[in-house]
């Protein structure tokens, strides 16, 4: 809007300065023109009378004295006439152009002007009110739940819109509505034919609604997408997904290295880096070894870590469950307390020899090597949730030097 008022304004301002500046030019011009017209008849005027005395005083007519004093009149009304600058009769001969036409034009211009910024410009929406933001006062829940009723207004509308009903499908499985993204994605497969990025998505659906349970009938779609699509991705996702959930890293670090090495570039590329990067943290926390890969080779130069020998007291070993999961992580003695480096395993794995060090740091700039001492804290979680609920065992080092070895016994149960 602004831009639009500037080019009207300049627009205007030219114009009307091409218009009226030569009117104005014009009427000067005019004026000086009849200022010498003036001057140049007074002067023959003075000069025929002149001739006439002259002639009269040779034939005697005037005498000397006469002569003086008609010429002394003659130059005193020349001096008049010139300082009066009046002559109507030269007025009429030579007249100025009128203001009709500059005047005419003036207007022209403005009303082209206001044509313009009432076709091109926004006035008409001044006097209305802002459009309320349609998402106001709803929660992420809602707006989704309004997001899914215009597909799904599309979809019935355009029946045949395949690509339409791949999002819809993936709308469902965000929304947790599984069977109904099953049905969307059959329903695609019926228009285009049976494609591997319509199995994957099925597949995924199938599983989280299996309780993220691999099932024979979804490893056999599995099979199917990868047999017709070895590199589709959200096969290899929910493949890998799987692998990580039940402990096969190695498994699950093949699957997302396989999409890296597709390069595709319609996946979050540092999402998958990142799951690799902890699929292979979990195996060096069940190991006590560090990968032998390139990413990780700063990691075994750095000596400041501490080796957590893990295990359950007597008198709780019969609470542990098989799905019970174990948080240990560290915290500096000093300072703020937070975690300096952290690690997830399940319970199944006790006793273990787990190692903390920067390669299982928290992220940001605080590490486990720029610390002395740690606190070292385990949680058996049944909740899955690292702070510590009713029913979860726990234990505790107050105090533990970075470099040590160290056991950490699990004796105490939250009440």
């Amino acid at each position: 809007m602004t831009t639009l008022w500037i080019f009207i304004a300049l627009f205007v301002l030219v114009s009307l300065a091409l218009i009226w500046f030569p009117h104005f030019r014009q009427h000067k011009m005019l004026q000086a023109e009849e200022a010498g017209v003036r001057k140049q008849t007074n002067l023959e005027l003075f000069n025929n009378r002149l001739v006439i005395l002259e002639k009269e005083l040779e034939e005697e007519l005037l005498d000397q004295g006469e002569f003086d004093i008609l010429k002394k009149e003659l130059e005193i009304s020349l001096l008049q006439d010139m300082k009066q600058g009046e002559d109507e009769s030269l007025v009429n001969k030579v007249k100025p152009k009128g203001l009709l036409w500059p005047t005419l034009m003036s207007v022209v211009i403005l009303g082209l002007s206001g044509y313009f910024y009432s076709t091109l410009g926004a006035y008409a929406k001044l006097d209305q009110p802002a459009q309320a933001n349609p998402h106001a006062g709803m929660d992420a829940d809602q707006i989704m739940q309004q997001r899914l009723q215009i597909m799904e207004a599309q979809a019935k509308s355009e029946p045949e819109n395949s690509q339409l009903l791949f999002s819809l499908g993936h709308m469902y499985i965000s929304a947790s509505r599984y069977n109904d993204a099953i049905s969307t994605f059959d329903q695609a497969m019926e228009l285009v034919g049976t494609h591997a990025e319509l199995l994957g998505p099925k597949a995924t659906a199938m599983y989280y609604r299996a309780n993220q349970q691999m099932t024979p009938a979804i490893q056999a779609i599995i099979d199917q997408s990868l047999a017709l699509d070895p590199e589709d991705p959200s096969t290899l996702l929910l493949k890998g997904m799987d692998a990580f959930f039940t402990a096969h890293y190695q498994m699950a670090i093949d699957a997302w290295q396989a999409i890296l090495d597709s390069e595709r570039s319609d996946v979050d590329r540092s999402a998958i880096i990142n799951a690799i990067d902890s699929a292979k943290m979990r195996m060096q926390a069940e190991t006590g070894e560090i990968p032998d890969d390139a990413a990780h080779a700063s990691v075994k130069a750095v000596v400041k870590s501490v080796n957590v020998e893990v295990s359950v007291s007597d008198k709780l070993a019969e609470q542990v469950g098989s799905s019970d999961m174990l948080f240990i992580f560290a915290r500096s003695t000093e300072g703020p307390k937070v975690p300096l480096a952290a690690v997830k395993v399940s319970a199944k794995s006790l006793p273990a020899t787990i190692t903390l060090d920067d390669s299982t740091s928290m992220g940001g700039d605080v590490k486990l090597s720029g610390a002395k001492n740690v606190e070292i804290i385990a949680v058996l979680s049944k909740h899955g949730s690292v702070k510590p609920q009713t029913g979860d065992l726990q234990g505790r080092l107050a105090m533990v030097k970075v470099g040590d070895t160290v056991q950490l016994v699990i004796d105490t149960q939250v009440k």
